[in-house]
């Protein structure tokens, strides 16, 4: 099941991210550069907010703080159950920790998970698996140990502490922070695997969890069932915002987005005038902002920055970022 979706998500999975960054002394308005998100919603507990806002902002994170090492994994510890409202609620009245995954993996996108996730029963273990292709290359390795890590977090507290877990893999190479992660969780990585995956025993999967309650468990699952229909985004702006911030990148043509959308180009580019906008506007946008966030938070050279935004080479980024800024992105960067 992909989590890339048209789902609206509550902001206080932003807040946990902004009150994380405030303890690492990144400021508020440094977290909320370019998301559209405002002081007021941020206090909102009811409101909503779309991906393609939050992966701002965990974009904005990442830039803001290149040398905390294991970011995305330290992320994903201070979420909690409670944090995900009748999604967490739903799996804490589950049966078994089994039984909550199921639950949890039925209305993923209620969650803050980016990761394509599935379950394995192998050799008397019961395993969660991450997949994080779906997710564009740069923000990949951070949502990855941050989807894990909350996960890790669930888990625990689901079982008030009681389940152990066992293993912790990952199919890349192991980070210089890897010792980092172990200390944090108690469980050493296991780096080249087949999978990315916790894992507990089928034993501690299939124990009886203390805060179990049918009744409970059927109206939340309801409640879930409710919470997806008022979250579905139906403009297919932000569903090309999700495509162009995530798999297919900011190189994708109209046509390579339409098909990941199941339409024609004819239909998407109709679509999009009927809500005012259209894809060069939309690509033009999210080129801009990641550009400037970019020239501001790291040292990229034009040309790897250029490459990055999808361009051909410097001097067509230049020819832009001075239609968009009236400057070039030199005379940007040390104006900041």
């Amino acid at each position: 099941m992909s989590t890339i979706e048209p789902i609206l998500h509550p902001v206080v999975i932003s807040q946990v991210m902004v009150n994380f960054a405030a303890n690492l002394g990144i400021d508020k308005e440094t977290c909320l550069l370019g998301t559209s998100i405002s002081e007021a919603q941020l206090h909102d507990s009811e409101a909503l907010i779309s991906r393609w806002q939050e992966m701002k902002l965990v974009e904005n994170l990442i830039l803001a703080l290149p040398n905390e090492s294991a970011l995305g994994f330290k992320l994903g510890l201070q979420y909690n159950v409670s944090n995900f409202g009748v999604w967490g609620f739903a799996l804490s009245t589950s049966k078994t920790l089994r039984e909550g995954v199921a639950i949890a993996l039925r209305y993923l996108p209620l969650s803050t998970a980016y990761c394509d996730m599935q379950t394995l029963d192998k050799n008397d273990y019961f395993y969660i698996l991450f997949d994080p292709s779906s997710i564009q290359s740069r923000l990949r390795g951070f949502l990855l140990e941050r989807d894990i890590a909350t996960a890790i977090n669930i888990v625990t507290e689901l079982s008030l502490a009681g389940v152990k877990l066992s293993k912790l893999e990952f199919q890349g190479s192991p980070p210089s922070y890897a010792h980092e992660i172990e200390a944090l969780i108690g469980v050493k990585p296991v780096y080249h695997s087949q999978h990315n995956a916790l894992g507990v025993t089928v034993e501690e999967a299939d124990r009886l969890l203390p805060t179990y309650d049918l009744q409970l468990m059927r109206l939340m699952g309801d409640q879930c069932r409710h919470q997806l229909e008022r979250r579905q985004k139906t403009g297919v702006t932000g569903q090309v915002r999700q495509q162009i911030l995530g798999s297919l990148g900011l190189v994708a043509s109209v046509e390579e987005v339409a098909k990941a959308l199941a339409m024609s180009p004819r239909s998407l580019r109709r679509k999009l005038e009927s809500e005012n906008t259209n894809y060069k506007n939309l690509l033009d946008q999210e080129r801009q902002q990641i550009a400037q966030q970019l020239l501001l938070g790291s040292h990229m050279k034009l040309d790897e920055l250029a490459f990055h935004l999808g361009y051909t080479d410097a001097a067509s980024f230049s020819r832009a970022f001075r239609r968009w800024k009236g400057c070039s992105p030199g005379e940007f960067r040390n104006s900041k």
